[in-house]
């Protein structure tokens, strides 16, 4: 902010600084307000910059013209110039500050703010001015916001429903095929799909807390299918250039049809360590989940994964891009005897890609699990055979902003397909989804 520099500057106009530098006053008098007039001051200081290479007000200034250029890299240079030769500067710490927080350095141009404040030589209005500017900045560190999606579509399986119309039982050793009761067959047709988030952000220095809460639901003429979930999240995430980390909690109520399903809650970390390959970082993360059915205690469990993975950052003439790769080794384990197949093992290959284009942001996950029961599923199914399982699905999403120029509003596309594979017919499923609808974030 040069404005808040001059009066600093025609203080240390009056010390000596070198004897060939001239008087910099005359420049400061001209009262630059645009930054077509800082540029013109700039243009009359280049020529005097081999006189002047020892004036901390010339450099001061300097930095000033370039910042309100917008040339932030060239300002910060002379500012840090100009400290160097005078570290008490009040105008070219003042500048300083402000360089650092439009470069990103909000907690650096926080701590030299606090600095000056604690002066007692600040000119008449400056300390006013420097207290708004804390508070503006401080400000920052503590970001909420609010976001609300409301999307139509249609699913070909609103009801979860297994694929086949018939389930082959054993019975006395024999095989007996029953046709399955048509309540308990694929209910397909269209859906409103609704959710609200709120989200906390607080910033420190070196480390960040975020809590999440999110309700979403999903309402169709058919109403025993009908979904409301609640999610409750935190994270304390620990960024770094070389190494970061961060520690992950959370509790999520899902109802189903109208009655409470299941609650699970969970803990868990990430670790991406000081290494790369190429464009990637490697990572590795572990999480436990206890689950909690509430109609049906002996499928209560504790799941954990721990995985391991890439994250990528791609850039090429069609715009950059980021993939995620990631595979985990799953054990789900009942909190009591009794379990249907007992605990279970399996693995799971996750891939999350998005692409930046030029008027919105494609994305794409793709998921596939594999589990094994440890004991026989029931007698009466493929004469108690072991349950395995094989889910795979894909998601595609783009949005992109509803307005130009208005990027808090969101048009969403969202296109969703999933098969369940199984030795057990009961068990095999396959649901696909598309919704339109908009998201807006307050």
């Amino acid at each position: 902010m040069s404005g808040l520099a001059q009066g600093q500057t025609e203080q240390h106009q009056a010390e000596p600084v070198t004897q060939t530098c001239p008087d910099l006053l005359p420049l400061l008098q001209q009262n630059p307000q645009l930054p077509a007039d800082w540029a013109q001051i700039a243009e009359q200081l280049e020529p005097l910059l081999a006189r002047c290479l020892r004036s901390t007000e010339y450099f001061a200034l300097r930095g000033a013209a370039q910042m309100n250029m917008g040339r932030l890299d060239r300002a910060l240079e002379s500012l840090e110039r100009a400290l160097l030769l005078n570290p008490d500067n009040g105008g070219a710490q003042v500048d300083y500050a402000q360089a650092l927080y439009l470069q990103g350095q909000l907690f650096s141009a926080l701590d030299l703010n606090r600095q000056l404040l604690a002066r007692d030589d600040l000119p008449t209005g400056l300390q006013n001015v420097l207290q708004e500017r804390e508070q503006t900045w401080r400000g920052m560190t503590r970001q909420t916001s609010l976001q609300a999606d409301v999307l139509m579509g249609y699913d070909n399986n609103l009801n979860g429903a297994p694929e086949p119309g018939q389930i082959t039982l054993t019975l006395s050793g024999e095989s007996v095929v029953l046709p399955l009761n048509p309540e308990f067959r694929p209910k397909s047709g269209p859906y409103l799909n609704l959710r609200l988030g709120g989200r906390y952000r607080q910033l420190a220095p070196e480390h960040q807390h975020n809590v999440l809460v999110e309700l979403r639901g999903r309402v169709s003429e058919d109403k025993a299918s009908d979904l409301l979930q609640l999610d409750t999240r935190y994270a304390f995430i620990k960024p770094g250039n070389e190494r970061s980390w961060q520690l992950n909690a959370g509790v999520s109520h899902l109802l189903f049809g109208g009655s409470p399903l299941y609650t699970a809650t969970e803990a868990g970390g990430r670790f991406m360590p000081d290494a790369s390959l190429g464009a990637c970082r490697p990572q590795v993360s572990a999480i436990a989940q206890h689950q909690l059915f509430h109609n049906q205690s002996r499928l209560n469990a504790v799941e954990s994964k721990v995985g391991v993975g890439l994250t990528c950052a791609l850039s090429n003439r069609f715009g950059p891009q980021q993939v995620v790769a990631e595979i985990s080794a799953l054990n789900n384990s009942p909190v009591r005897n009794g379990r249907p197949g007992g605990s279970r093992q399996g693995w799971q290959a996750n891939v999350d890609w998005q692409w930046q284009l030029a008027r919105g942001v494609l994305l794409a996950q793709l998921n596939h699990t594999e589990t094994d029961d440890k004991r026989g599923y029931s007698p009466i199914l493929a004469d108690g055979a072991r349950r395995d399982i094989r889910r795979s699905y894909a998601l595609l999403q783009y949005r992109q902003p509803l307005f130009p120029g208005r990027p808090d509003t969101l048009l969403l596309f969202n296109v969703y397909h999933q098969k369940q594979r199984s030795n057990l017919e009961l068990f095999r499923s396959i649901d696909s989804t598309v919704e339109i609808g908009v998201s807006h974030r307050f």
